[in-house]
């Protein structure tokens, strides 16, 4: 299983950093783990192809995280020429929320979508398998107009985990646990925010985690003026482009 990051960046694209996405490939599935505003173009850049996308997973509703759906749909209609179906699961309320965003882009588009297009709501801690992968979502702190989530995935005997983007909960310690790679945000270094993790509360609860590996993404400028501080033998730091074997 390999996961290329598509983009790490935050909604203000610090470091000039393109909007969440991993991209996961294994032999059961091709996916997406968020599908923020400038997914496409990163994917362009690193030769990853719309059409072998089973599933786009989505954390929460923010345009950083979900925004770039619009931008798969018409790829699928004009270039891509998609007739295979894609699944998108996400928080409640999900597709109507694409719809009210891809028709304020381009007025019609999601009229005659050319292939199956299907959207799946969590349900709190309640197990969805798509396509021989196995999700869990935990309800977060990050208002987005819907319940956000951190997703724990498990495939082909491995655990891969991401905290969407939230304020510190304890419920992170049963999404990190014995995940062989956990995603954290860490939009701050050592400024507690309401709705984002930084750096020193991470790192203050790294044993209790439990994780494999973790890395570090979502950093703000803040965070990324800090991250010479960045202990890396207990973390790897995010780059959009980067791949990961599992």
């Amino acid at each position: 299983m390999r996961l290329t990051i598509i983009g790490c960046g935050d909604a203000f694209g610090a470091g000039g950093r393109l909007h969440t996405s991993f991209h996961v490939r294994s032999g059961a599935s091709t996916f997406l783990i968020d599908c923020g505003a400038s997914s496409l173009i990163g994917m362009h850049r690193l030769g990853l192809q719309p059409n072998d996308i089973d599933t786009v997973f989505a954390t929460h509703l923010h345009g950083d995280h979900f925004g770039g759906l619009p931008w798969l749909l018409i790829d699928a209609q004009y270039v891509s020429k998609r007739t295979r179906p894609l699944i998108v699961a996400g928080p409640k309320g999900i597709a109507a929320r694409f719809a009210t965003a891809a028709e304020a882009l381009y007025p019609g588009i999601t009229g005659v979508p050319g292939f199956a297009l299907t959207f799946i709501e969590y349900q709190e801690q309640k197990p969805l398998t798509v396509g021989g992968v196995t999700v869990v979502p935990f309800e977060v702190k990050h208002p987005s107009g819907a319940p956000p989530y951190a997703l724990r995935f498990e495939l082909e005997g491995k655990v891969l985990a991401f905290t969407g983007d939230t304020g510190w909960v304890d419920t992170l310690f049963a999404v990190a646990r014995d995940a062989d790679l956990f995603i954290s945000e860490c939009f701050q270094y050592d400024v507690t925010l309401p709705l984002h993790l930084d750096y020193a509360t991470i790192d203050a609860n790294y044993q209790r985690l439990g994780a494999k590996r973790v890395l570090l993404t979502h950093m703000g400028e803040a965070m990324l003026s800090q991250a010479g501080k960045v202990d890396l033998s207990r973390y790897l730091m995010a780059l959009d482009g980067m791949t990961l074997d599992l």
